[in-house]
Formats: structure tokens, C-alpha cells, sequence
């Protein structure tokens, strides 16, 4: 699977270029709902929102192989609003056969609480218009601009509350995952393919600003110290990139417990690494709210955190590979997508 070639990756990454500037997303970022619609408002027109949903259920009928390049090019442009969670959201109503909210939709794990509220921490709460949450075995899809909001960890997530009575209004709905899928599974491989795009700008802007910097009269990509950071970097960058690519290997809009778990865990130490160093080769200015390269690093450090940690990953794939009666390589082998 290439990421990089064909129509789907083309057209997104045209329209981004347009729509999704650094002073389009700050302006999401500072909570302009005017940008957000209007940005969205394109997402939708092109029909990217409905690409996991089935076409005799009006959508393109596309699996995870045919959008990862999309959501790569959303990662290069620090897209701040939930694609992939709207991607995975509106294919599992359309599964199911309930209707499918219009606008944004994000995913998360919810907690019923004694009074019957529930409360949920939701990854792009800030700026979704409604959120799809598993509470135990139900699921509700409830409107983010009832529920009380306050601010999470990163900027564009929400502490989300909604009440008994809106609870109840939206009602109880019955989704059936694939076995052995869980919100993290379903989620891990997109938020995969968004990092390792994300990471690829950061790469080319830390090259570019390595060329031109000077220092002692020549530019600081000269020093053999900095060429051995970019050169880590670039491994670090392109490794996740692989990983994204076997994890989005699926015809389906759904991955395997093990893909979801390569591709995470992956993306997930690269991106910490070459955030560590981008920072680094930058030096003072790269943390100044001028320089658009925190739009991106902040989005990495927010995805990384999302859909479970490199060592929960880790742990997935470790039960895998005990479980698994012969060799490690013969365990990769099996996974959709793997050359034999």
C-alpha cells in the first residue's frame, strides 16, 4: 500500500492546502466555530466524512487501506478537527443501521454515574458536534454543545458531563464490534496514519530550517552532531510511516488487534523522538507561538496520548506473540498485507 499515490490522497491533500492553513487552524485552535464549520463544510462536500460507510448506505464503501494516505495528509497539515473518529463513527452506525449524526463525531468511553449522568473525556471534544460513547455494553450518541465542557489535557479535548435526562433522550443504541475490536483497536490505526504524516512535515521543516539556520558562517545542517540527529530522526519518521502502512492494511474499516497494536506502539515512540528532536535543532524560536511548528508537535503529543500509550501496545503485542506457537517472524506473516 502507498500512502502517497492515488486519487483520494490527491484530492485531500489539494483541499488542505486551501482550507487547512497554520491561520485557519490557529483559529480553530482560539475557538472560531465560523472556521470549523466552514472547514468541515468542505470535509463533507468532498465526501471524506463517508468513506468507511458502505455505498448502498450512501457512502464510498472504502476500507482503511484506501483512506490512511487521507488522513496521512491530514496529519501533515495539523487538521484540528475528528476525521478519523467521524470515519469510524459513522461506518459502525451505518453497520448497525441507525442514523448517522451530521457534522463531527467523536469516540470515546464513557462512565455512568449513580444519578445516571455520564461523564467521558473526549479527544477533540472542543470542537465535534457530537460524540458517539460506549458506555459499558450501550452506546448513546449525544450532542457535545449540551453537555457541560471544561478543558482536558490538550487544547482541542474536553471533560465532557451530560445528564440523566439528556442521557435518556438519546437513548440506548446496540453496536456489534468484529471480535476482538474495542474503541482503541478501531481508533489506533487512523490516529497511526495521521501521526505519520504529521511526523513527515515536522521532518521537512526541521531539514529546511537545518539548511538555512547559519551558525559560525555556515548552515547548522553542516555540523556532523545536527546530521546525526536528522539522520535518527528520519529513521524514527520512516519506520512509523511503515507501521502506519501495515496497520491501515485492511479492505475493511476494520484492522486486526495486532495491526491496531505494530502501528501504534510505533508511531507512538517515533513521534516522541522526533518531537524531541525537531525541538532541539530549532533551539529557542522552535517553542514561540510564531513558528507553526508547535501546531504540529502539540497535535502529535495529543494523538500519541489517544487510544491507549506505546506500553499498552506494547502489552497487546506481547500477549500476541506468547500466544503465537511459532516464530515472531511467522506471527508478522500473518497479518493482511504481509509479503510472504
Amino acid at each position: 500500500m502507498n500512502m502517497d499515490n492515488d486519487l483520494l490522497t490527491d484530492a485531500a491533500g489539494h483541499l488542505l492546502a486551501q482550507e487547512c492553513t497554520a491561520e485557519i487552524v490557529r483559529d480553530i485552535e482560539g475557538g472560531n466555530p465560523d472556521r470549523a464549520r466552514a472547514l468541515w463544510g468542505r470535509i463533507e462536500d468532498a465526501g471524506f466524512a463517508d468513506a468507511l460507510v458502505a455505498e448502498e448506505q450512501g457512502g464510498a464503501g472504502l476500507g482503511l487501506a484506501q483512506v490512511a494516505g487521507m488522513l496521512a495528509r491530514c496529519g501533515a497539515h495539523a487538521f484540528p478537527l475528528p476525521l478519523a473518529d467521524t470515519l469510524i463513527g459513522r461506518a459502525l452506525l451505518a453497520r448497525a443501521g441507525h442514523a448517522r449524526p451530521s457534522g463531527t463525531l467523536a469516540l470515546a468511553r464513557g462512565r455512568l454515574l449513580d444519578d445516571g449522568s455520564v461523564q467521558a473525556v473526549v479527544h477533540g471534544g472542543r470542537v465535534a458536534d457530537s460524540a458517539l460513547i460506549q458506555v459499558d455494553e450501550a452506546w448513546h450518541v449525544l450532542p457535545l454543545s449540551s453537555s457541560e465542557r471544561r478543558a482536558h489535557a490538550y487544547i482541542l479535548d474536553c471533560a465532557a458531563h451530560w445528564g440523566a435526562g439528556q442521557v435518556n433522550d438519546a437513548g440506548r443504541l446496540r453496536l456489534s464490534l468484529p471480535d476482538g475490536l474495542d474503541l482503541h483497536v478501531l481508533r489506533a490505526p487512523l490516529l497511526a496514519a495521521q501521526m505519520s504524516g504529521a511526523m513527515g512535515a515536522v521532518l521537512e521543516r526541521t531539514l529546511g530550517y537545518a539548511n538555512d539556520r547559519q551558525q559560525f558562517g555556515r548552515p547548522i545542517g553542516k555540523f556532523q552532531a545536527v546530521q546525526h540527529q536528522l539522520a535518527v530522526m528520519s529513521e524514527h519518521v520512516f519506520s512509523a510511516r511503515m507501521a502506519a502502512q501495515l496497520g491501515c492494511v485492511s479492505p475493511t474499516p476494520f484492522p486486526t488487534r495486532l495491526q491496531a497494536a505494530i502501528a501504534k506502539a510505533r508511531c507512538n515512540e517515533a513521534a516522541q523522538a522526533a518531537i524531541e528532536t525537531a525541538h532541539a535543532v530549532h533551539g529557542a524560536i522552535g517553542i514561540t507561538d510564531e513558528l507553526d511548528l508547535h501546531l504540529l508537535t502539540r497535535r502529535l503529543q495529543a494523538w500519541r496520548q489517544s487510544a491507549g500509550s506505546e506500553s499498552y501496545w506494547h502489552t497487546v503485542a506481547g500477549e500476541a506473540l506468547l500466544a503465537h506457537p511459532g516464530l515472531t517472524l511467522d506471527l508478522l506473516r500473518s497479518l493482511p498485507g504481509t509479503v510472504h
